[in-house]
């Protein structure tokens, strides 16, 4: 595919009367079931001019009929000109706004719809780039998206040794598109080690969970730590610790003893190492369980936390799960809150998209209230700055 054809823009989608709220409040996708009418000639995956009922220009983006979210957008001004020019605009847009809001040694350069780069995530490791492609017409994109934030990375002298691609989720199924897994470019070790918070991490950017590492909670660590250092707990739990991240923040704020619980033997491997890299061997510890069935057996034990940390994987990934989602979670804050010693402290998260904050503080509520324990909470927090929240649309998590 060349350059012009990439860019050629031949078609246009016109969308019912009283349809698009979500996109003209601000959302990023026209819905499969908005579409009223096709002009033109295109592919999925081309760019297409996206009109109201009446013929109101609405933007610009690129469909794929194959997929429910048939048009994601690129721009919503009319006079756009979707070429290398605005996609280097955008990733450098991306990059200005990381290099004020957040530590950029290792952080998420591009996040998707919130970017205005729809359905493409890039991350950054150090020296090392990450990159998962969950829709067609990005994925036409991302060479230039690549070569273009490369370019603008130069320019602040980083140095970009090799860029992996974990494109290897299941959406892409539904955009008719294949998983894949694999370098792009030259082969390197993707075993990367970067440093936040002061921790040092080795991060498996080619068998770790999404692009390798979690940097949305990189702030909500650093919260962990200054708690720990402050109060100097002699007991924490850190459950669903993953590669450990929680559980060293508490320990490098120089807590008694934590312990760090994973279902994953790799994940509690990764941690294990991760403890050794900052010589906290002695007095930070992991253990391959499944939660739900340790809590119940520390509770009979008649152990207790000063700290207890909760931070399950996503419960439910739709709306109609939602039910069962909240009895998940208000099991797990149950079982921990019976573990946290009176006068202690319980973090729990949640990072399932349709658990919003109204939802996640009533189920918190409702499990304190089946163990009789009084909250005060300290703080909410939400995910760090390099995530940031597209108001008004779903894509926000």
């Amino acid at each position: 595919m060349t350059k012009d054809d990439l860019y050629r823009e031949t078609a246009c989608v016109r969308i019912k009367k009283g349809t698009g709220r979500s996109l003209k409040a601000g959302s990023a996708w026209i819905y499969d079931n908005e579409i009223d009418t096709i002009t033109g000639e295109y592919e999925n995956g081309d760019l297409v001019r996206a009109e109201d009922f009446d013929g109101y220009p609405l933007g610009h983006g690129f469909i794929n009929l194959q997929s429910r979210l048939a048009v994601r957008m690129l721009s919503r001004k009319r006079d756009a000109i979707i070429n290398d020019d605005f996609i280097e605009m955008r990733v450098r847009n991306a990059w200005e706004y990381r290099k004020a809001t957040v530590d950029t040694s290792s952080c998420r350069i591009i996040f998707g719809e919130a970017d205005f780069l729809p359905g493409i995530v890039v991350d950054k490791f150090s020296d090392v780039l990450v990159v998962e492609s969950l829709a067609l017409g990005i994925d036409r994109l991302k060479p230039v998206i690549l070569e273009k934030l490369m370019a603008v990375l130069s320019e602040d002298h980083i140095h970009i040794r090799g860029i992996y691609e974990r494109s290897d989720a299941r959406v892409r199924l539904q955009e008719g598109m294949e998983r894949f897994k694999g370098f792009i470019g030259e082969p390197f070790d993707t075993k990367v080690e970067i440093t936040e918070n002061g921790v040092r991490y080795l991060v498996d950017v080619e068998d770790g969970q999404k692009t390798g590492f979690f940097l949305d909670q990189k702030y909500n660590r650093l919260a962990i730590q200054e708690l720990c250092r402050r109060i100097k707990p002699k007991r924490v739990l850190d459950c669903f610790t993953h590669t450990g991240s929680f559980a060293l923040n508490a320990g490098l704020a120089g807590s008694g003893q934590v312990l760090g619980v994973d279902a994953s033997q790799l994940a509690v491997a990764q941690a294990e190492e991760n403890a050794r890299l900052n010589g906290l061997e002695n007095r930070v510890h992991f253990q391959c369980a499944d939660v739900f069935d340790l809590l119940p057996k520390l509770e009979q034990e008649g152990q207790t936390f000063d700290v207890v940390i909760l931070d399950p994987p996503a419960f439910t990934k739709s709306r109609n799960s939602i039910k069962n989602a909240v009895k998940g979670y208000r099991e797990i804050n149950l079982r921990g809150l019976k573990l946290v010693k009176d006068g202690g402290y319980l973090a729990t998260c949640s990072c399932s998209h349709f658990m919003d904050p109204e939802l996640f503080t009533k189920t918190i509520r409702e499990a304190a209230g089946s163990v009789h324990k009084r909250l005060r909470q300290i703080e909410y927090r939400t995910q760090a700055a390099d995530h940031p929240i597209l108001w008004a649309a779903d894509e926000s998590y």
